[in-house]
């Protein structure tokens, strides 16, 4: 007897070979796919689902994100990074980050993502312990991160503190199925060489990923260079903290000389064109990193400056930037940035043998994309379709770990007025002072 069965779906694997069964079916036993297939139509399963045609695709995967700032969203909107952060966020980050804020933000993030279709993020933030419980509720996936800095911050003193918080934090957490724990030193001008190297053997000691900003605006590479004389990726190669385990956010600046480095060491990277965009931080060149056989996934950055948890919306515009800012119509075809935000995804975060794709033996990370409207037919081709007609919205159902967690798009295990009460209560909390 299995457990689920979907049946009667387009299904897009997004396999090495983008395999797809047009009259496809999936059979899910104990949380992973035991069968995916085209034409059986009779099944014994304690539940059944015809989907009526639509369309079936692997969870999506942000794979950079600070899910408690939906809190934030919006605030301090229309200023320079340098100024957003130093005068608006970071100002109200110190009165009201706290383990409650975290804990309420990160479920409303939850609520967002799930109903746009995404099952697994990765996040850098504080009071990861709070972040955990919410993903754990949820029924999501996530890496998490607790942000490391030189100076104090909601969740150490000191780097050192930072760091071995997060030792705990991984020793925790090691044999989670929902919350899989990484290092995340913030970036290259607010940790020393000391910090970096300190968490890049935590990284390797304890087989996680290290995640960190790099590269983001051109004051963050003159910085650079005026402190250590290298540009951001050379001073990481540098100091010896550039290798496969590295997902690197936004590098919207690096060289053609670090676009090189990057590949031979095998970065990956988390390319937010959204939050690029609206902080005028600039445009990364995907196309060039992609020539060098570079892994670029998506992430939608924070809410403070996206604003929005949308990743079929984040692929649209990385699509639609990079074709409009090389000139050329050919470059991140559709199917092409469909894979970032799945398989590409799941290599970002060295999590490509467990989910990603829909193949025998992964979680049964599932969505069903609702292609029966308007403005998604007629369909030619689902790859395009999704990727320029799309939006997150478009998600019916979302199945996680093998369990049913949206149906119908609503959201089972996160209340939707539970956390409109959460954004209006800080709404009000933040405008009063």
């Amino acid at each position: 007897m299995f457990d689920l069965v979907l049946k009667n779906c387009y299904i897009l694997t997004m396999d090495e070979n983008f395999t797809e069964y047009k009259n496809g079916y999936i059979v899910i036993k104990d949380g992973k796919i035991a069968e995916v297939g085209e034409g059986k139509s009779e099944f014994e399963a304690k539940e059944v689902i015809d989907l009526n045609s639509n369309v079936v695709l692997p969870g999506l995967i942000n794979t950079h994100t600070h899910a408690a700032m939906t809190l934030l969203r919006g605030y301090g909107s229309d200023n320079p990074l340098k100024v957003w952060l130093e005068q608006y966020i970071w100002p109200v980050e110190g009165k009201y980050v706290s383990y409650e804020f975290v804990k309420d933000g990160t479920d409303l993030a939850c609520y967002e993502m799930i109903r746009n279709g995404i099952t697994c993020f990765v996040d850098m933030y504080f009071y990861e312990d709070a972040v955990a419980q919410s993903v754990k509720e949820a029924g999501m996936k996530a890496v998490l991160t607790t942000g490391i800095l030189d100076f104090p911050t909601p969740a150490a003193k000191t780097p050192e503190e930072g760091i071995q918080k997060t030792k705990d934090f991984i020793i925790q957490y090691r044999n989670d199925n929902n919350v899989f724990p990484a290092i995340g030193p913030h970036a290259p001008y607010t940790c020393s060489p000391n910090t970096l190297t300190k968490a890049m053997e935590v990284a390797l000691d304890y087989n996680v990923l290290y995640h960190i900003h790099v590269s983001e605006t051109i004051n963050e590479v003159e910085d650079i260079k005026n402190r250590y004389g290298n540009t951001p990726v050379k001073h990481l190669n540098s100091i010896g903290v550039l290798n496969e385990r590295v997902l690197a956010a936004h590098m919207v600046h690096p060289t053609e000389e670090e676009i090189e480095i990057l590949s031979e060491k095998k970065v990956k990277i988390a390319h937010c064109p959204e939050s690029n965009l609206k902080l005028a931080s600039g445009i990364a060149p995907v196309p060039k990193m992609l020539e060098k056989e570079i892994v670029v996934s998506l992430g939608t950055d924070g809410t403070a400056s996206n604003d929005d948890l949308d990743l079929i919306g984040e692929a649209s515009t990385a699509a639609k930037l990079h074709k409009g800012y090389n000139l050329n119509p050919t470059v991140l075809p559709a199917k092409q940035v469909l894979a970032m935000i799945t398989r590409q995804a799941a290599k970002a975060i060295l999590m490509e043998d467990r989910i990603g794709s829909i193949e025998v033996g992964k979680d049964a990370d599932i969505i069903v994309i609702d292609v029966n409207q308007p403005h998604l037919q007629p369909l030619f081709d689902p790859y395009t379709q999704i990727i320029y007609s799309g939006k997150g919205l478009d998600v019916n159902t979302v199945i996680i770990n093998g369990k049913v967690v949206m149906k119908n798009k609503v959201v089972q295990t996160v209340e939707k007025d539970k956390v409109l009460y959460i954004a209006k209560k800080w709404r009000e909390k933040i405008i009063n002072g």
